[in-house]
C-alpha cells in the first residue's frame, strides 16, 4: 500500500443502538465488535454509495490538512443482521447496505456548534472554508453547521454531500475549474481572513501523490457508476477532479473572499 494512504480499521457491527432521524439518509448509532459506538452510514441510503465516498474522501483530506474529524472506519454489515428489525424502513435500509459500510467515530457528549456562542478564530475558520470550497461541500451552514464541540474543541462531521459533481461525472473538467457560488451561506466565511495564506499552506499539502493515495481506499464495489468501465478508471476522474481544482484553487478563493466582503 502507497505509505501515505490512510490506514482505516475494518469493524463489525455487533449492535443496531438507535436511528438518527436527521435529514434523509437515516444514519444510525451502531456498536461494533470493538466495543466502541460509531455513527453508521449506509451504503443502502438515497445518495447510495457515493455519499459514503463524499464522506471518505473528505474527512480523510480533512485529517490531513490538521483539522479534527472523528476516526473513520469501514463498517460490516451482515446480511443476517436486520431480520429482527421491527421498523420497515430501517430494516430495508439494513438490507440494502450489505457489506461495507463507512462510520465515525461517536463523540459521546459532545454538543452541535452553535456560531451565537462560539466564536471560531480566523485562521481556523479560514482553514474550514477553504476545504469546503475545495469540496464543494453544500453542507455547513448556519441551519446545519455539521460541526460539533467536543472537549472544547471543535470537530468536523458529516461530508456527504459534497463532491456534487459525482452525481454526473460527464463534464467533471468543467466542474473542476468552476468557482463555489454556494460558500456565500457558509456559516464560517465572515471569519475566514486568511484565505491567502491558508492556499498556499494548504497547497503545500495536497500533493498530487496523496490525492491519488487517499482516493485510492475507495472500495471497489461502491465505485458502481457504469458510465465507467473500471474501479479504476473512476477513482482516476476522482483524483483529476480533485488535483485539478487545488491547481485552480485561485478560483474558489477568489469566490469565497469576493462573498465574504459582501458580509462585512
Amino acid at each position: 500500500m502507497n505509505k501515505l494512504s490512510p490506514q482505516l480499521r475494518t469493524v463489525n457491527v455487533t449492535r443496531y443502538v438507535t436511528p438518527l432521524r436527521e435529514g434523509g439518509s437515516l444514519p444510525a448509532i451502531a456498536e461494533a465488535d470493538d466495543n466502541f459506538l460509531y455513527v453508521l452510514k449506509f451504503r443502502g441510503a438515497g445518495q447510495g454509495p457515493k455519499a459514503l465516498i463524499a464522506e471518505l474522501i473528505g474527512g480523510e483530506i480533512a485529517r490531513k490538512l490538521g483539522l479534527k474529524i472523528p476516526e473513520l472506519v469501514f463498517v460490516n454489515l451482515d446480511e443476517a443482521f436486520g431480520r429482527t428489525e421491527a421498523d420497515e424502513e430501517i430494516q430495508d435500509l439494513l438490507k440494502f447496505s450489505v457489506g461495507l459500510n463507512l462510520a465515525l467515530h461517536y463523540l459521546s457528549g459532545a454538543i452541535t456548534f452553535d456560531p451565537t456562542v462560539t466564536t471560531v478564530d480566523e485562521k481556523l475558520a479560514s482553514q474550514i472554508v477553504w476545504l469546503d470550497a475545495l469540496l464543494t461541500n453544500v453542507d455547513r451552514t448556519a441551519r446545519n453547521t455539521n460541526m460539533l464541540i467536543w472537549h472544547q474543541e471543535l470537530w468536523l462531521i458529516d461530508h456527504g454531500a459534497a463532491l456534487y459533481f459525482h452525481h454526473s461525472m460527464d463534464n467533471w473538467e468543467e466542474q473542476a475549474i468552476r468557482p463555489f457560488v454556494q460558500i456565500k451561506d457558509h456559516v464560517l466565511l465572515k471569519r475566514a481572513a486568511e484565505l491567502d495564506n491558508i492556499d498556499a499552506d494548504f497547497k503545500a499539502i495536497l500533493t498530487t501523490e496523496l490525492i491519488e493515495a487517499i482516493v485510492a481506499i475507495i472500495p471497489d464495489d461502491w465505485l458502481t457508476d457504469r458510465s465507467f468501465e473500471t474501479a479504476d478508471d473512476q477513482r482516476k476522474v476522482y483524483t483529476r477532479f480533485l488535483n485539478t481544482r487545488i491547481a485552480n484553487s485561485a478560483i474558489f478563493v477568489k469566490e469565497a473572499q469576493n462573498a465574504r466582503q459582501a458580509l462585512i
